[in-house]
């Protein structure tokens, strides 16, 4: 997975702003989506957050408050630095975060969790409440198209070809997944669930 973001890094924003090879797909309402979903992250109360696995800051420019970015591609961080240089940016390990008990008041991540299986999932989850007390849990809403969990061939611009495992929610189900919550956006095409 690491290869692949950091080989995807320079196209990874064409799938937000549906250039390159998103820019014939058909995405109903996407870019209305997008922008209520941003206002909806910015909406978020003031806090120090740790964005994990922020990638190129396409969302973390939206968070409120004093935000470290993490990321395990180098290549995501140099854009990222470039976006939102209010923010500052590591390159690190999503499964043993880099930071002290507490470090932080909110993890926030963004299309990371659907990645994960359950082993990382609980991985994950034990080390963001360890730096937090708080997590924003932002992924793809689970749409007719899709079935809940899938593997998805991904073929990037230089025409590469990788297998990514995906899984799409319910922002009520994510909810409880996360041990209970507050839903925050729920939308055709992404969830966000606070907890």
């Amino acid at each position: 997975m690491r290869k692949y973001y950091d080989t995807r890094a320079p196209e990874y924003d064409d799938w937000y702003l549906g250039r390159g090879l998103f820019g014939e797909r058909e995405r109903p309402n996407w870019e209305q989506e997008l922008a209520a979903l941003g206002r909806a992250l910015a909406s978020l109360p003031f806090a120090h957050t740790l964005d994990v696995a922020c990638g190129t800051g396409f969302l973390t420019r939206h968070l409120p408050g004093e935000v470290v970015g993490l990321d395990q591609s180098e290549r995501m961080l140099e854009i990222a630095r470039e976006r939102v240089p209010t923010a500052a940016f590591i390159e690190g390990d999503a499964f043993g975060l880099p930071f002290a008990d507490g470090a932080f008041e909110r993890v926030f991540t963004a299309n990371f969790y659907g990645h994960l299986d359950q082993g990382e999932r609980a991985t994950f989850l034990a080390e963001a409440a360890r730096v937090a007390p708080e997590l924003v849990v932002c992924d793809a809403a689970l749409r007719r198209d899709r079935e809940r969990e899938e593997m998805q061939e991904r073929i990037l611009e230089d025409g590469s070809s990788w297998q990514v495992y995906k899984r799409f929610f319910v922002a009520e189900e994510l909810a409880a997944e996360l041990g209970g919550g507050e839903v925050i956006f729920s939308g055709d095409w992404f969830v966000v669930v606070r907890s």
